[in-house]
């Protein structure tokens, strides 16, 4: 996928396809960090940010590959735990960086949103693999 996609989008189109919503998320995520003041600090922030949220869709192509539902399992594991950290540097980069800036406030709100709503479905998918 060329185009990139704004948090408006990502709100407005749900798609249900988890590959592609974890693209779309760390595509918006790289979106949104290219708006986010440079600083020491913010460094930080960002590459972990931009790590763990690029992170998810690759331990889910990972997890399609496997060859067992033990390391299905383990693999969309590691994703939600991706989801998890992606969430938690969202939270930080919205109260350290951001909470002046309206504008910019809300779209990470979406964002924050998505890592939720990634956490659940990733949390959703391991039960029902368990119970197979």
């Amino acid at each position: 996928m060329n185009r990139e996609m704004t948090n408006h989008q990502l709100n407005d189109k749900k798609v249900f396809d988890i590959y592609e919503r974890s693209f779309n998320f760390a595509v918006s995520v790289a979106v949104f960090l290219k708006k986010i003041p440079n600083n020491d600090i913010n460094a930080v922030y960002k590459k972990q940010l931009a790590r763990s949220s690029a992170s998810i869709g690759a331990n889910l192509s990972e997890a399609d590959g496997s060859l067992t539902k033990r390391d299905f399992v383990n693999k969309v594991g590691i994703a939600r735990r991706e989801a998890r950290e992606s969430g938690h540097w969202l939270k930080l980069i919205r109260q350290i960086s951001i909470r002046k800036n309206s504008e910019l406030y809300h779209e990470i709100n979406v964002i924050i949103q998505e890592a939720h709503e990634l956490l659940l479905i990733l949390s959703r998918i391991i039960l029902k693999s368990k119970r197979i």
